[in-house]
């Protein structure tokens, strides 16, 4: 099983002439360590979960940023530390949606849009999680 660094490494890498920016890790990792946090402070992890789709709807919406983002949310490597924590449903499924069609943001924003994932319609469903 892969390390936390080891995952960011394998998912932060150059796609198309295009690097996920230095913003963005401490932000995913803010969400990862925050999940990974025994008990779960849910305002915090709200909280980091709100800042980084705030990025990613915003300056930070590049395709390797939001490729990246959907990598790490959706490695086997990482899934399971945060899929068995004791978290409600709602938190569950944006933690889900992260790593499911997020990548399309840029280059089929119509795929994202249609399943929910685009950073923006991720954010709505954060801001309104109940802590």
């Amino acid at each position: 099983m892969k390390g936390v660094e080891e995952v960011w490494s394998s998912v932060a890498r150059t796609r198309g002439g295009e690097v996920a920016l230095p913003d963005l890790k401490p932000l995913v990792l803010s969400v990862h360590n925050e999940v990974t946090t025994s008990p779960v402070n849910l305002s915090a992890l709200k909280s980091s979960l709100v800042k980084l789709l705030q990025y990613l709807s915003g300056e930070g919406r590049t395709n390797a940023n939001c490729r990246a983002t959907d990598l790490f949310f959706c490695s086997d490597d990482l899934e399971n530390v945060w899929s068995e924590q004791d978290l409600p449903e709602d938190f569950h499924a944006v933690l889900a949606m992260m790593g499911e069609a997020l990548h399309d943001t840029v280059t089929s924003p119509e795929v994202a849009r249609n399943v929910a994932c685009l950073p923006e319609q991720l954010l709505e469903r954060a801001e309104r999680l109940k802590t």
